[in-house]
């Protein structure tokens, strides 16, 4: 095999899947042991484990203006809706573009914008299916604020779902992150919601599949109009 299908079939791992592939790796062992049939299995979780904390490069536009999506996913919601309120930036709502992520997808998040993360916020919560509705405002969420350097502010919310158990942030408050800098992840599936500035439409649709770090949100500097799309 080549070096260049290497690079195509084997990505790096985040840290945190090294807390991981070893236990699913010990266990697939035992397994074995105990029957062979069971041994194989063991192999699929192994290796589906070691897939989930995939952590790909990603090439990410530069352009000044451009929301990158922080989440590999789906575009499950757009509509209209306050932010978090322990972020402290008003109830007027936002547009809220909501990503999210299966168990299949990678869960490594990115910053959508460049700017100083001026704020994070914790809150625990639920655990319902992270695609609902309600799962912005019930379940357990971790909330960053990034101000860019016009001032404005583009909120970005972890998401908990029902699978998901812990969410990790990487960066403390007051951290300086240019487009595509990683900032967390999630474990095992959940979701991402951006809150654009207001006035900005976003530049995609729903059902629309999105990767972290290279995916066009929006055009800050941009009037078209919001986009709609159709199933093929």
């Amino acid at each position: 095999m080549s070096a260049s299908m290497m690079s195509t079939v084997l990505k790096p791992m985040h840290r945190e899947g090294w807390k991981f592939v070893p236990v699913f790796g010990a266990v697939t062992v035992l397994l074995f042991l105990l029957w062979q049939p069971l041994g194989w299995i063991g192999v699929g979780l192994t290796l589906w484990c070691y897939y989930f904390f995939r952590d790909p490069k990603r090439v990410t536009p530069l352009r000044e203006g451009l929301v990158i999506s922080p989440a590999d996913g789906v575009i499950s919601l757009i509509e209209p809706a306050a932010p978090p309120p322990e972020l402290g930036m008003g109830a007027e709502p936002l547009t809220r573009v909501s990503v999210f992520m299966n168990v299949f997808n990678c869960h490594v998040n990115r910053a959508p914008v460049p700017g100083r993360i001026t704020k994070i916020a914790y809150r625990p919560g639920k655990f319902l299916n992270a695609s609902l509705d309600k799962a912005s405002v019930d379940n357990e969420r971790n909330a960053l604020v990034l101000r860019m350097e016009d001032g404005r502010d583009v909120a970005v919310v972890q998401i908990a779902g029902l699978v998901a158990r812990r969410i990790l942030c990487e960066v403390p408050e007051g951290a300086v992150l240019q487009t595509g800098d990683r900032f967390g992840m999630i474990r095992f599936g959940s979701r991402v919601d951006v809150y654009l500035p207001q006035g900005v439409e976003p530049l995609v649709c729903l059902g629309q599949t999105m990767v972290a770090g290279e995916t066009v949100l929006a055009d800050l500097t941009s009037g078209e109009p919001r986009r709609t799309g159709r199933e093929r």
